[in-house]
């Protein structure tokens, strides 16, 4: 292994060429490698024997490593760094990494957003090609009554709170397809909250398709919402459902995991 000092030539006087050691240490451990010797380390890592045990040995006593006769392993203690990382990300920055995954996967783009009074605000976004004569990028807004996304937050509202939105919103119909009457509109939200995902065709906007999930806080809660959207002459509403719901689900459901990690560690440290 290559330490960073070597990869990116010579450091400031502020550079502690002690933790970067450490943590090629560390490093040296994964899926193919989860127990080595001192030796192995040493040879990993480029580091001395003497060097290498040293941090080996302050990893055991600080309870991150573990020593089993010459072999050493990473003990479930090491997780809290990565948690200490995921504890102070955004909504935002926790989703990207799925929805680029997601993007590759699929080929189309997807984005995450949430409710902002009658509209949908996109807070995170990978785009694949051009699909709408609008721009999208965060910060862009739409009426929720017309979106995939906005539909599985409406949906996830009680029931009063659905009554005074539909009392009060203009159903304007965006293009000919638009679900523009308030009883059909609860009635989609009734199925939308049943089957835990929605589906528009064109009504936001001409030849869009778009399917979209929930993404959930650890008390279950509706927080925000993904989606996946194609042009109606690449996918019909079919192949919609049959190529694209599936992944979506998995990565909405990645994306909760990492929130409820996040939050769990960020809870456990107030209690503590």
């Amino acid at each position: 292994m290559r330490t960073a000092n070597s990869e990116n030539g010579a450091r400031d006087a502020d550079f502690i060429q002690s933790l970067e050691r450490g943590l090629a240490v560390i490093r040296a451990f994964d899926a193919e490698h989860p127990k080595l010797s001192l030796s192995e380390v040493a040879a990993s890592t480029r580091l001395s024997r003497a060097a290498a045990r040293r941090f080996l040995h302050t990893l055991v006593s600080l309870g991150y490593m573990r020593m089993e006769g010459s072999q050493f392993s990473l003990r479930p203690k090491i997780l809290e760094l990565g948690y200490a990382y995921l504890s102070s990300l955004s909504l935002p920055e926790v989703a990207m990494p799925h929805l680029e995954q997601l993007v590759e996967q699929v080929r189309e783009s997807s984005s995450v957003s949430q409710l902002d009074g009658d509209d949908v605000v996109y807070i995170a976004r990978v785009p694949t090609r051009r699909i709408m004569t609008v721009a999208i990028s965060v910060g862009t807004r739409f009426p929720a009554y017309a979106t995939s996304m906005g539909r599985v937050l409406l949906a996830d509202r009680p029931d009063d709170w659905l009554d005074g939105y539909l009392a009060s919103v203009a159903l304007v119909p965006l293009t000919s397809h638009t679900m523009s009457e308030a009883a059909a509109l609860r009635a989609e939200l009734g199925k939308i909250r049943a089957q835990g995902w929605a589906l528009v065709d064109q009504e936001l906007e001409e030849g869009l398709r778009s399917v979209a999930a929930p993404i959930r806080d650890a008390d279950g809660r509706a927080v925000a919402a993904v989606n996946v959207s194609t042009h109606a002459g690449r996918r019909s509403v079919s192949e919609v459902v049959d190529d694209l719901l599936a992944p979506l689900l998995r990565t909405a459901q990645a994306i909760e995991a990492d929130l409820h990690r996040a939050s769990g560690t960020a809870g456990a440290r107030r209690v503590r």
